[in-house]
């Protein structure tokens, strides 16, 4: 083999390599947009690797029908897995805020089938191409075999802890795009002299090069306005942290807090949410010298918390530091919890909630979970009898705790599931409900090692909308919302826990709140 067939088929090498790790971040990327617009991450990243691999594969198939011209027709499926593989993350958001219901699922489910069965029909041609210059086949696809598996761990990793976090969803597709067809350019040049009409796959180079880096500029800007349209109020801060789409929205005094598209709180009626989680377990429990929140990284329920002089130490363990962060740096954040985070009193701890108390020693007086809703694998195991089994033994004796628990209007067998969990682990439990205008009807579990007695409960510190009377009005259900629940069979539905094994919440939960 000559210079120029060792510079061609080590570029072939390094091509397929680069190519995968683009293909890969794709793949995870369709999931990543899935799991944020259409919800239920473990169901879209599924759907998304299915689809894409079932795309290699026909595309494979269909690459033993192409013979000729193989150079060519692998630079316009890198053009087209640029153009496609690009603007997906833009028109997926634009989709999601102007189409009918449903479109976007649809558009997101092709796209990536389609770059899918590009993927697979690249590497084929790479290997024929690879053994046409000169290369022994076995080891031509060994190679560029070797180079496609390497590859797509860079491309993971590469994903998972720098695009996303630093570029976002929408920056990434143009970035990773431009890569595709910066190889695209690399392969037609050193093989132009085998290539017909070079000019003209130039020029289409040119415009589509022009096309993403517009995008890659000025993508992100457009579509932040599509997402808007997603929110009543206008957008004042947008990040995409490693672990979530973080939104904050002020309108007429109004600050709204949301993650993954969930709305976390309205500072008009926050208050109504965060009394009824935080002042009756602080009422019930004997001592309230050491308590700890899991979940509330905004802040504001620590700030109840420490209305109490009994607290000398509050332990707040949140997943994301970019959220906790947001609440203790954010002015209307810091104004609504009262700069609670820079407490001397209060420690910070961002890791997750399940392994913190699996490892944590300390007895704690007041446990408060204030976690976003089992909508997910990763929460779903923070709603099992294995974690509440975990508060139980993190909870004094004389102790107390409070578990928000979704709403038992809206999701009626999913709240009653919560209570059948909690119950199963030996604690009793009192259960609450009070109308949020934000929410709607929303529930609460109170989880103790001792007889609860909301008769005995007296409200002593200064609130907005808690009372004695009120408190006890909160554990009376209507027959809509109580834990009876007959099905449309005229039967009632029994309840099992949910648990690490048999997972039975996540699909309640989707069920209950499709039609809201």
């Amino acid at each position: 083999m000559d210079t120029e067939g060792i510079k061609k088929s080590r570029l072939i090498y390094w091509a397929s390599g680069i190519v995968s790790i683009c293909g890969i971040i794709f793949e995870v990327l369709f999931g990543a947009l899935g799991s944020y617009i259409l919800g239920d991450g473990v169901k879209q990243y599924t759907i998304t690797i299915s689809l894409f691999l079932t795309g290699m594969g026909i595309g494979a198939s269909v690459s033993e029908k192409v013979m000729k011209s193989l150079i060519v027709t692998f630079i316009w499926i890198e053009f087209m897995v640029a153009l496609i593989g690009g603007f997906s993350s833009f028109t997926m958001f634009g989709m999601t805020a102007f189409a009918p219901g449903g479109t976007d699922a649809l558009f997101l489910y092709l796209v990536t089938f389609i770059i899918g069965a590009l993927t697979g029909l690249e590497l084929p041609i790479l290997i024929r191409k690879a053994n046409e210059i000169g290369v022994e086949l076995s080891r031509s696809t060994a190679r560029v075999l070797f180079s496609d598996y390497a590859g797509g761990l860079i491309g993971g990793l590469l994903f998972a802890f720098y695009l996303r976090p630093q570029m976002g969803m929408v920056k990434s597709a143009f970035f990773v795009a431009c890569i595709n067809l910066a190889v695209a350019v690399a392969v037609l040049y050193l093989f132009r002299r085998e290539i017909k009409r070079v000019s003209l796959h130039t020029s289409a180079a040119a415009f589509i090069g022009v096309l993403l880096i517009a995008g890659l500029f000025f993508g992100e800007e457009v579509a932040f306005s599509f997402e808007q349209k997603l929110y009543k109020d206008p957008i004042i801060h947008s990040e995409e942290s490693a672990y979530q789409k973080i939104i904050l929205t002020r309108e007429d005094e109004d600050t709204r807090l949301f993650l993954d598209g969930s709305l976390q709180f309205s500072s008009r009626d926050e208050h109504r949410y965060h009394e009824t989680l935080v002042h009756p377990p602080m009422e019930a429990a004997e001592t309230k010298e050491n308590v700890l929140i899991l979940g509330g990284g905004d802040g504001v329920a620590a700030k109840e918390v420490l209305k109490y002089s009994e607290v000398d130490q509050v332990t707040l363990v949140d997943l994301d530091p970019a959220v906790t962060e947001l609440a203790a740096s954010n002015p209307h954040l810091v104004q609504l919890n009262e700069n609670a985070l820079e407490d001397e009193r209060v420690r910070v701890r961002n890791e997750d909630a399940f392994k913190f108390l699996e490892e944590a020693d300390s007895i704690f007086d007041v446990i408060i979970v204030d976690l976003p809703d089992p909508n997910n694998e990763s929460l779903n195991k923070l709603y099992t009898r294995e974690f509440y089994s975990l508060v139980r033994n993190h909870l004094a004796p004389e102790g107390a705790s409070m578990i928000q628990a979704t709403s038992p209007l809206f999701a009626r067998e999913v709240y009653w599931t919560i209570d059948e969990t909690i119950r199963d682990t030996g604690l009793n439990v009192e259960n609450f409900h009070v109308d949020i205008p934000s929410f709607g009807n929303w529930g609460f579990i109170m989880a103790s090692r001792r007889d609860i007695s909301v008769e005995d409960l007296n409200i002593t510190q200064d609130t907005e909308f808690l009372t004695n009377e009120l408190l006890q009005s909160m554990t009376v259900f209507g027959k809509d919302e109580d834990r009876e629940i007959v099905n449309r069979g005229g039967e009632s539905v029994s309840l099992e826990p949910n648990t690490l094994i048999h997972p039975n919440l996540i699909q309640k939960y989707e069920q209950a709140w499709q039609d809201y």
